[in-house]
């Protein structure tokens, strides 16, 4: 990276750089887009069960959410074509594609035949649409992440990459509350015509998301680069020769993205089958977390650009498996307002300190010409285990009487892997945006 690149003073902006219009299309474009791959996880736990997988008794629970996790084998592959492209041609580019892929492939879900009329071939052709929402998920958060951490100020970083995995709560919030209604349908709507209007509005918020991403410009820090021919011919490999320990380290501390799919997935399920919770009131718990979750994901942002990233990465892990077993015992409980106080608790106030911070914490651990792939790549693989968990869970009996001490025990152990991993990491809050990594590169590989 060039030495050169303009820079930012305590409490200002770059020069060349726009942190605030970059943080709300990162807000925007990732809440329309997630909104298309978290419908998917409610009409797994709800839906395509019945749709898909009729003939599957007792397995259908299990394959549904398996067709949840397919995205994320999909993923790891995205990763590596995209972050090339990210590293090589920019990110504004990639993440224009990753919008329309992810679109298309969502309204071709909402199009599909059910197992009734082409039997087996529909859940392959679900999985197959799948496919193609992991492989746009995978370059979504890391060229968003990428684009903000290079455009913020030095000082602001984490306060700014933060709302890229806010928008994320965002879609959550829109996916739920656009599934409230579907559920509420007759049986006969409902696994009609009902679940697939949720997917074919993905038409609509790729038109507004579109409009919004046409306008970003590269960052200063890539533009830079690409001025003074900086730019790495194969990205992947620098990324692999120079920065393999923080591309292990990003794959550990990745495992906490397992708790969004246990909150808002998994427990949809266990809510419903073991504690006999109506489905409208667990998606309404998961809309109550998230919209908290808007404004406190920025304050620990903020506070994670005072104390330091690992501090804050730390406790969300560590107050993720120990809210995990109080929040399923609650549904089990029956009471509906404490439910909703302590997901609030759970989600807005525990996973959401790991959450915001991760897109700096992990970010900050490589140069910018590697960035996007160091991400995208590092997250990826990480996020298998967050494709997976229901279904893991699930094949463990975690959706059956007394199995909220599988999913604990299984939420424990991916948050302490996180936190360990979180722990032997540098400490990047105070370093220049134009040294990042760079220490790694000075080294002889």
């Amino acid at each position: 990276m060039s030495q050169t690149m303009p820079s930012a003073t305590p409490g200002t902006e770059t020069i060349t750089g726009t942190p605030r219009k970059a943080a709300l299309a990162s807000f925007l474009g990732s809440a329309v887009e997630y909104y298309d791959f978290f419908i998917f996880g409610s009409a797994a736990a709800l839906i395509f069960p019945h749709v898909f997988f009729p003939d599957a008794d007792a397995n259908a629970a299990i394959m549904s959410f398996a067709t949840f996790g397919f995205a994320y084998v999909a993923r790891p592959i995205g990763a590596i074509i995209l972050g090339h492209f990210g590293d090589r041609i920019g990110r504004q580019k990639v993440l224009m594609f990753t919008l329309v892929l992810m679109g298309a492939a969502t309204f071709v879900i909402g199009c599909l035949p059910d197992f009734k009329t082409i039997g087996w071939w529909a859940p392959v052709l679900l999985v197959l649409a799948r496919l193609c929402q992991g492989l746009s998920a995978a370059g979504e958060q890391a060229g968003a992440s990428s684009m903000t951490l290079e455009h913020a100020p030095d000082n602001r970083r984490s306060f700014f990459t933060s709302w890229t995995l806010t928008g994320t709560q965002g879609g959550q919030i829109l996916a739920a509350l656009v599934f409230i209604p579907v559920v509420a349908l007759p049986d006969e709507i409902k696994y009609g015509i009902g679940w697939r209007i949720p997917f074919w509005l993905s038409a609509v918020v790729v038109i507004v998301a579109f409009f919004i991403r046409r306008t970003l410009h590269e960052p200063p820090a890539f533009a830079e680069a690409k001025k003074n021919n900086q730019i790495s011919k194969l990205p992947v490999a620098d990324l692999l020769r120079l920065h393999w320990r923080d591309v292990l380290r990003v794959v550990c501390c990745a495992f906490i993205a397992a708790v969004s799919t246990v909150f808002g997935t998994l427990a949809i399920k266990y809510a419903q089958d073991v504690a006999h919770v109506n489905s409208t009131i667990t998606l309404w718990l998961v809309v109550a977390a998230n919209v908290v979750a808007l404004g406190t994901q920025p304050l620990f942002g903020k506070l994670a650009d005072k104390i330091g990233r690992k501090p804050v990465f730390i406790y969300g892990a560590i107050a993720s498996a120990v809210m995990t077993p109080v929040f399923l015992l609650t549904l089990e409980g029956g009471n509906v307002p404490l439910m909703f106080v302590v997901s609030v608790v759970f989600f807005a106030f525990g996973y959401a300190a790991a959450n915001a911070v991760w897109p700096s914490f992990y970010g900050e651990m490589f140069s910018t010409k590697v960035r996007f792939s160091g991400l995208a790549i590092g997250t990826q693989l990480g996020f298998l285990m967050a494709g997976f968990a229901p279904a893991i869970v699930t094949a463990l009996g975690g959706t059956k009487p007394g199995g909220w001490v599988q999913i604990s025990i299984f939420t424990a152990v991916i948050c302490a892997i996180a936190a360990v991993s979180a722990m032997t990491a540098r400490e990047s809050a105070k370093i220049p945006t134009s040294q990042l990594g760079l220490h790694k590169e000075a080294q002889p590989a």
